[in-house]
């Protein structure tokens, strides 16, 4: 079982937390309106077509039977070695940036 460190509540079982895909993914925009009509085809690469990373990725996860709080992990995905855990909003530790 792997061990997760939550911003908020500290060391807890992975069974607490679940998965919320990759983090510090941008929305399409159309020039400067983020609401402007996108087109099918980039609406459905931001939705559907991610990098299937094998090594460390950035994930968002969330303490759902805790706090309920959302955060970031760099998570080895072939070891799942936890590298850092930082609150939403904040870059990833230098070293961690894709």
């Amino acid at each position: 079982m792997m061990k997760i460190t939550c911003p908020w509540c500290g060391v807890r079982g992975e069974e607490e937390f679940t998965h919320g895909g990759p983090s510090h993914l941008a929305r399409p925009v159309v020039g400067d309106n983020p609401m402007g009509d996108v087109s099918d085809a980039d609406w459905a690469d931001y939705l559907f077509m991610r990098d299937n990373v094998k090594g460390v990725s950035l994930e968002r996860w969330g303490h759902i039977q805790g706090c309920g709080q959302w955060f970031n992990m760099a998570r080895d995905s072939v070891t799942h070695e936890i590298h850092a855990v930082y609150k939403m909003g904040e870059q990833p530790p230098e070293g961690w940036r894709s």
